[in-house]
């Protein structure tokens, strides 16, 4: 597969769409009766929609005019999901207009209620296509990485790597062999990523085309579940990566988010992320699949994540970036005469 010019991001999944039933059904019955804004109203007077959801049970509710969103989360995810700073992000991001309005938060079991966002979902086919629709994802995540107010938790560079590698160990999980291929090139980018001297933003760090929501001419950002303080150019290789952008793409996304001249050494760091955003999301693909998620082939997903991570760093030109990024950290490091 052509690194640079593929079309779509990976394997198709098939989403959980279930109605909610026995101990789901009582988690939202639950937690709708300690939301204000559903006091006195009747569950017979509620309709439940299942909405698409990969790890978690999400459901559009619809009740005295308005729409919501019920998530439940799903099977092992509060094992590598802190809830309690995910609540934290969600509230600030908002705040900032950026996430629909959180209504409800248990940070025990993470079941969120929030407002429903009537809007169309970013695609991958319509970023391709569409340059205005890349500079209107790029400015959305500027306005995340100003939003001025800390989060609560750490990401960078993808810190929950390391945590992963003990779930699977202790899951007894196997790895695919592809894996053991890039791990060691894999864990050198990382440390080339966590020595550079970057200020940390807040981010979201899950920016896969569907997460952004266009309403009007305002674009969300929905699902803050990995959100966290990281290097904000690992949510421009994330973007770039999951919608498989080419380099022409990357030259619009990157105009767009610094408003005209790209900033020299700005763009090597996004190409190293794109080839740590693989690693990332095969490893999370691989705990899928130890928990046995039934969303998608989880193992064929991380495969191919890994595959895809295998030839972004066998290209000449992210050779150069590397050495461009370590560059300046290798000079810091030397004594002075």
């Amino acid at each position: 597969m052509d690194v640079e010019s593929r079309e779509g991001a990976f394997r198709e999944a098939r989403p959980v769409t279930a109605a909610p039933a026995g101990e789901t059904l009582a988690k939202i019955q639950a937690a709708l009766g300690c939301v204000p804004v559903f006091a006195g109203t009747r569950w017979e007077d509620v309709e439940v929609e299942p909405l698409d959801s990969f790890t978690n049970l999400s459901y559009k509710l619809t009740a005295h005019g308005s729409a919501y969103v019920l998530r439940v989360a799903g099977k092992g995810t509060s094992s590598y999901i802190d809830r309690g700073a995910e609540e934290h992000n969600a509230r600030i991001a908002t705040e900032a207009g950026l996430n629909a309005e959180v209504l409800f938060f248990d940070p025990d079991d993470g079941t969120m209620l929030s407002r429903f966002i009537e809007g169309p979902h970013m695609d991958r086919i319509g970023l391709h296509d569409d340059p205005e629709a890349i500079a209107r994802a790029a400015l959305t995540l500027r306005r995340v990485h100003g939003i001025g107010k800390a989060f609560k938790s750490r990401f960078g560079p993808y810190a929950p790597i390391d945590y992963y590698f003990e779930l699977l160990r202790g899951l007894n999980s196997p790895l695919p062999d592809v894996f053991h291929e890039v791990k060691h090139g894999a864990e050198a980018v990382r440390q080339v990523l966590k020595a550079a001297s970057v200020p940390a933003a807040p981010c979201h760090n899950d920016t896969c085309p569907e997460n952004f929501v266009e309403v009007g001419g305002s674009v969300y950002l929905i699902d803050w579940e990995y959100s966290g303080m990281n290097d904000p150019m690992c949510d421009l290789g994330n973007l770039s990566v999951e919608t498989g952008f080419d380099p022409e793409q990357d030259r619009v996304m990157m105009e767009a988010y610094c408003g005209g001249a790209v900033p020299p050494g700005l763009y090597d760091r996004v190409v190293l992320h794109k080839a740590i955003s693989d690693y990332f999301w095969g490893l999370w693909g691989l705990v899928q699949h130890a928990n046995g998620s039934p969303a998608t082939d989880y193992w064929a997903y991380a495969t191919d994540r890994f595959e895809h991570c295998k030839a972004v760093m066998g290209n000449d030109e992210f050779r150069t970036r590397l050495d461009a990024v370590r560059a300046p950290n290798e000079t810091a490091k030397k004594p002075r005469a």
